[in-house]
């Protein structure tokens, strides 16, 4: 499934976090690079280690957990620290699969799930969508500054090039309680459904009640913690 998920950050939120990522110490974004990714990827990355890449990571780690949409379509185990990376003067990631393990320290997760979080408005450049295959065709995503897309980390997909300005964003992976993205799915549309029936019946509502105790049934018995 591929999400847009709204308003992560106000354009003000924004702004402040373009603030200390435009100041930052950028390099080359191969860094954290898979051997098939490397032979893809030309752009520029934060550091993970450095202070402001440190101080952001933790703002938007914060501000996820936060939402509830996110939340409700993620179900995350692990969140792998949020990077950032630049894509300006002709910069590209060709088509790639995401590494199934992502690693550091003593932290390792198995990658079910992929996110860009958008930091530059799309008007700001030129090309720097991120398309991604799926079943159905290629679905090529380009967000206001704020938002951000969720999608399979098992996905092929590439970010077009950057032929003006600069796309900054967030990226990250993260392991799931629900390893299976059809059952993910499957529970992040009764969940919806559940709050809408709450909105127009309220909590007290017998159906409301039962399929409550049907979602949390099935994340008992599907969910890996």
């Amino acid at each position: 499934m591929l999400l847009h998920i709204p308003a992560v950050f106000t354009k003000d939120e924004v702004a402040r976090l373009r603030s200390v990522l435009d100041a930052g110490p950028w390099a080359d974004g191969n860094m954290t690079s898979g051997h098939q990714s490397a032979t893809a990827k030309q752009n520029r990355q934060l550091p993970e280690d450095c202070a402001e890449a440190k101080e952001m990571s933790a703002l938007v780690t914060q501000a996820l957990y936060a939402h509830p949409m996110f939340m409700s379509a993620a179900l995350p185990h692990t969140l792998f620290p949020p990077l950032f990376n630049r894509y300006e003067g002709g910069d590209t990631f060709g088509l790639h699969v995401d590494n199934a393990i992502r690693q550091r320290g003593n932290m390792r997760i198995r990658s079910d799930l992929s996110a860009t979080l958008f930091l530059s408005e799309p008007d700001d450049y030129d090309g720097g969508e991120l398309v991604i295959e799926e079943m159905y065709g290629e679905q090529s995503v380009k967000l206001p500054a704020g938002d951000m897309v969720l999608y399979p980390s098992k996905s092929l997909h590439r970010v077009t090039p950057v032929t003006r300005g600069a796309r900054v964003s967030s990226f990250m992976w993260l392991q799931s309680l629900i390893r299976d993205d059809a059952d993910r799915e499957s529970l992040f549309r009764m969940d919806v459904a559940i709050q809408r029936l709450n909105i127009e019946r309220g909590p007290k509502d017998q159906a409301v009640i039962e399929l409550t105790g049907v979602y949390h049934n099935l994340l008992r018995r599907w969910s890996e913690v």
